[in-house]
């Protein structure tokens, strides 16, 4: 679906392209960008895990992991492929393998995020 730029005379279409095209990397560039800003794409959501693969016998790694204003956990999964490498496949195996996430078990990966990223932050008492 085109995108469209509007100006005071005129509609015009913005030109397609594609992350690769303009040299954006998934994790560098896209997976940093949206974890400092993830209320682009999930608003009230805050991030809690980067890279989280922490499975019994599976080298999976689920790109951000964030918890919404509700405690659901939310899955995010970032692709610049053009057919998306089955996505929703993929979306659908995370959300089972995340699925006995204990609150406990949230609050420490939090608090090793926080760790992570040099937060002197405490992940129990933080309000989002």
């Amino acid at each position: 679906m085109p995108l469209y730029e509007l100006g005071n005379d005129e509609i015009t279409v913005v030109t397609e392209t594609t992350f690769a095209e303009h040299g954006i990397k998934d994790r560098e560039d896209l997976q940093r960008l949206l974890r400092d800003q993830i209320e682009i794409i999930a608003p009230n959501t805050l991030v809690i895990a980067e890279e989280f693969g922490e499975w019994d016998e599976s080298r999976r790694r689920i790109d951000l992991l964030g918890l919404d204003k509700d405690a659901n956990l939310v899955v995010i999964e970032l692709k610049r492929t053009e057919d998306g490498g089955h996505m929703e496949l993929q979306s659908i195996r995370y959300a089972a393998m995340v699925s006995t996430m204990t609150f406990d078990k949230a609050v420490d990966l939090f608090s090793r995020y926080l760790a992570d990223r040099d937060r002197d932050e405490s992940a129990a008492s933080l309000n989002f």
